[in-house]
């Protein structure tokens, strides 16, 4: 994983998780890595790991069970869309609107490019 200086590393390992999760590469019920083993695999120290993991466990994507390690929630899919569309509603669509009426883009354009993209 390539880290970027823009965001700060924890908040990006929890990104890192939610797409994992997303992707149903990890999922609902599925024992997730440890903290050590992430670390490892993402080269960072465990403590930002936990900091990441701490996060998923506060807006329940994550659960801990006592003695055996980190596991997915059940509705854990549901709650990242949720978040995530939120947020590129709220922040990454108002920027993407402004562009296009400042480039002079017309709808019919991205209609266009929208039914190619799949």
């Amino acid at each position: 994983m390539d880290f970027n200086g823009h965001k700060p590393i924890y908040l990006q390992i929890y990104d890192h998780v939610c797409e994992r999760i997303l992707s149903g590469e990890f999922r609902s019920g599925d024992r997730v890595m440890s903290v050590r083993e992430l670390g490892i695999e993402l080269g960072v120290n465990p403590n930002t790991v936990m900091r990441a993991f701490e996060r998923l466990q506060m807006k329940e994507i994550i659960a801990t069970k006592r003695g055996i390690g980190f596991y997915v929630c059940e509705d854990a899919k549901d709650k990242i869309l949720s978040e995530q569309k939120k947020d590129f509603m709220e922040m990454e669509l108002p920027e993407f609107f402004k562009k296009i009426k400042l480039y002079g883009i017309k709808i019919e354009e991205i209609n266009e490019l929208y039914k190619n993209f799949e």
